[in-house]
């Protein structure tokens, strides 16, 4: 008998989903500031995040609920790896770290994967449905907010093996619901899926500090660059 998961995840999670999009970082963003420096130590943090991730469901593949929502389609590893060969260049690898925030987030990942498993589902619906939802909103502003070209730094938001993603996530909510969990397993899975809210969360707030340190150099570059127009129209005027 279905316990309707997806309804579950959806409900259960609105005041995390809300808390996060209220967070400086992201709210800066979907205003269409982005900041690349703090943007590009995002992604690297993700690069960890969705690579234990995937590790892990990829180490269930026979599980009886891991093996039915682990879809190659959505792995986002390769995207993240050409978007950090962008923003940082062919040697990525030797400039990016892990930051506490991300470090905890993996080894969390780690942890139920070891105890747990069936508590990556949350992980799964909280990451992937994120990205094909609200992440195609950010993948607009990310563009505009660093002038980038077509094509440039954002294939993260990019999911070319899904040809429609409005019938992908209808497709899988309804696996959702038809995995073989009991109701307690799916209360777990919805209390685990707060916490992966608040474990993104943390990992945005990290960023905040780098964020208002650009915005305040952008102001005061804009600032300084007035004053000194200003003053060269006065001397002119004189």
């Amino acid at each position: 008998m279905s316990v309707n998961l997806a309804t579950k995840l959806r409900e259960g999670t609105k005041k995390a989903h809300t808390m996060a999009e209220n967070v400086g970082f992201v709210k800066c963003f979907l205003k269409g500031v982005v900041e690349k420096n703090s943007y590009r130590k995002f992604v690297a943090n993700l690069y960890f995040v969705y690579s234990a991730m995937e590790e892990e469901l990829a180490r269930h593949h026979g599980h009886p609920i891991i093996s039915k929502i682990d879809f190659p389609q959505l792995h986002r590893k390769p995207s993240i790896e050409q978007d950090l060969s962008f923003y940082y260049g062919s040697n990525w690898r030797d400039q990016i770290s892990l930051s506490p925030a991300g470090e905890a987030y993996v080894n969390r990942l780690r942890e139920i994967s070891a105890a747990n498993p069936e508590l990556l589902v949350a992980h799964s619906y909280t990451r992937y449905l994120g990205d094909l939802s609200g992440g195609q909103i950010l993948k607009g502003m990310a563009q505009r907010g660093m002038n980038l070209n077509e094509g440039e730094g954002i294939a993260f938001y990019e999911f070319e093996d899904i040809a429609d993603e409005k019938e992908f996530k209808t497709n899988y909510r309804q696996t959702l619901n038809d995995l073989p969990v009991d109701e307690e397993t799916a209360e777990r899975i919805v209390e685990e899926a707060n916490n992966a809210f608040g474990m993104n969360m943390k990992m945005y707030q990290e960023l905040e500090g780098n964020l208002v340190m650009a915005i305040g150099q952008i102001l005061f570059n804009t600032l300084t660059r007035r004053r000194r127009r200003g003053g060269t129209e006065l001397a002119t005027a004189e």
